[in-house]
């Protein structure tokens, strides 16, 4: 069995799909399935047994023989949620659980770290474990990504393999359920579907023109990408924090205008405030440094932001709105 958290959500169902493309059916999919938004996520899927976030440390406890890999996924993922103690209870304390139950049980995991934990930048974004300490996220959800991170090089005891990920802007099919959290290319299609316009946060900074705050966007099945082959090359990847990002960040005008090529319609955008909530805290720059990947032995190319753009909205977009 491999299980996967946050089966119902964006980057899990996404995952679950891709493991049933290899012929991995025997999957244990681990979320809160009371939202009917995410039903469509897993509708569809190959997998053996649904079970209940809450439920699952103890369901891991008495099925511990039967699992063979955990993709911990799951996670409060709202940049602008400030409740420190959901963040503690579902982020920091649910994953120590997690991994501390794959150290008794001998089991392999995968979890989910974020670009987040970097903060401004003003350390860099490479993923050396030398700088996690120095970290300084700029909200609560980084602060428990970096937590959790922080705790797990620490520990004496560690599963067999694990990877935590820092996930960059992960796009595509999929996030229809994050609502103010969806990708950039998801809000464009759906402004633009309804006014043929798209308004974008102007910059407030002397140094970056507006439109050209820049991100390290990732499709997200190059994000499954690197999953699978984190769980099928386990026995020859070290341990550790790996960036997943595409290594080349790219400005918000350059995703507002390939989202507008994908509709074939020419350009129309405008310019608005940051909201007053998230102005301090905003990112102006993230770049995934891939060089420990890469030395990992992963070698695939990822999806030029164009290409991913063009597939999302062409194959996935289109047919929500028709």
């Amino acid at each position: 069995m491999i299980i996967v958290t946050g089966a119902a959500g964006f980057i899990g169902s996404r995952l679950a799909r891709r493991l049933n493309q290899d012929d991995f059916n025997d999957l244990i999919l681990v979320d809160d399935f009371s939202r009917a938004d995410k039903t469509a996520n897993y509708e569809g899927l190959k997998f053996s047994q649904k079970v209940s976030r809450k439920n699952f440390p103890v369901w891991l406890r008495e099925n511990e023989n039967q699992i063979q890999f955990i993709f911990h996924l799951g996670a409060r993922t709202d940049t602008t949620e400030q409740n420190v103690e959901l963040f503690n209870e579902l982020n920091l304390n649910y994953s120590k659980e997690i991994w501390n139950l794959c150290v008794e049980f001998g089991i392999a995991m995968v979890y989910a770290s974020s670009a987040a934990t970097y903060g401004d930048g003003a350390l860099g974004y490479s993923d050396s474990h030398e700088i996690i300490d120095k970290l300084k996220p700029l909200n609560p959800y980084g602060d428990s990504k970096n937590d959790f991170d922080k705790w797990a090089l620490k520990q004496e005891r560690s599963p067999y393999f694990f990877a935590g990920l820092k996930f960059f802007n992960v796009y595509g099919p999929h996030e229809d359920h994050k609502s103010r959290m969806a990708s950039v290319v998801l809000h464009t299609f759906r402004q633009v579907t309804a006014t043929g316009k798209m308004k974008l946060f102007r910059s407030h900074r002397d140094d970056y023109d507006d439109g050209h705050q820049t991100r390290d966007f990732v499709f997200v099945d190059d994000v499954c990408d690197v999953c699978m082959y984190m769980m099928n090359e386990r026995l020859s990847v070290p341990n550790g924090l790996y960036n997943l990002g595409s290594g080349k960040g790219r400005t918000f005008l350059d995703l507002v205008n390939s989202t507008f090529s994908a509709m074939n319609l020419e350009p129309d955008i405008n310019f608005i405030d940051t909201p007053l909530d998230i102005r301090d805290t905003y990112q102006y720059f993230t770049e995934a440094d891939l060089t420990k990947l890469r030395n990992a032995g992963y070698s695939k190319e990822f999806t030029s932001l164009e290409d991913g753009v063009q597939e999302y909205v062409v194959n996935y977009l289109a047919n929500l709105r028709s």
